[in-house]
């Protein structure tokens, strides 16, 4: 009964950042993973460049933890030591990453580090940077099958019934890895058909397919529009069993999205295509 009331627990998860709070998010999330059963409201602070702006979160972090009764977790990549000493003062689980890992990358590279934020982004990485900028602006343009014509610059080309997670996939493809990521929604005409779309025909080998479990698109549709015959199950198991019929028709590789989370639907599927 113990472990069922811890459980059932739920935490505040604080991401804050001095910059976009990726990295932050990428690894808490991670390690947040590795624990089933409990449930997370999640707080995202970015830009966290001044002294004010680190009270007013520490105010909230208090708060929370006296409202709730329970300390909130919180994942930081602040750089700036006066930041990271005033929230440490704060009624909550401080998961800092520069002192967990700064101090040892100094004892071995023997230098101190600069504690300058935004280093990752500096001009130093200015090509890598607008190279992911680039690539987000391609997801954006190419989302959803509304232009098609830039489809031979594409790395990758994702299909997928509608709500099957193909935009998530790309923009985190562009803004992870500068994958220049388009996505096709596969419409009933297309399910209907024997034949691959005209417009994918000559990019058979950029192709690959997102599939899922027909009762999770069912939800997730009935969130978007509950009304009609688009939220059905029973149209939710036809247009599935119609796609995954349509991979395997054209030897199109695809993955099951059901139960992963979009940095391991787009990790997957790069790994697999070898573009990372």
């Amino acid at each position: 009964m113990e472990d069922a009331g811890r459980a059932a627990l739920k935490r505040t998860i604080f991401f804050l950042s001095d910059h976009t709070g990726l990295t932050a998010e990428a690894i808490g999330r991670s390690l947040l993973s590795q624990f089933q059963g409990i449930d997370y409201d999640v707080v995202h602070r970015s830009f966290l460049h001044s002294m004010e702006k680190i009270e007013k979160v520490v105010q909230e972090i208090d708060h929370i933890a006296s409202e709730s009764g329970s300390r909130p977790i919180i994942f930081s990549t602040l750089v700036d030591p006066a930041f990271r000493k005033r929230l440490k003062a704060c009624n909550g689980l401080v998961i800092d990453y520069f002192e967990t890992f700064t101090g040892v990358l100094e004892d071995e590279l023997q230098t101190a580090s600069c504690h300058k934020y935004g280093q990752v982004h500096s001009m130093t990485n200015a090509n890598a940077y607008h190279d992911r900028i680039d690539a987000v602006n391609f997801a954006l343009t190419n989302d959803d099958g509304t232009i098609v014509r830039n489809y031979p610059a594409a790395d990758l080309i994702l299909l997928g019934v509608s709500r099957s997670g193909k935009t998530p996939t790309c923009l985190y493809m562009a803004l992870q890895y500068s994958i220049l990521a388009a996505n096709y929604p596969l419409t009933e005409d297309d399910l209907e058909s024997r034949s691959l779309p005209e417009s994918l025909q000559p990019f058979q080998e950029k192709l690959y397919g997102l599939t899922i479990d027909a009762y999770q698109l069912q939800r997730i549709r009935q969130e978007r529009r509950a009304t009609g015959r688009y939220a059905t199950l029973e149209q939710c198991q036809w247009e599935i069993s119609a796609a995954e019929k349509l991979y395997k028709r054209h030897r199109i590789p695809y993955i099951d999205t059901t139960t992963m989370s979009v940095e391991e639907i787009a990790t997957k599927i790069l790994a697999k295509t070898r573009r990372i």
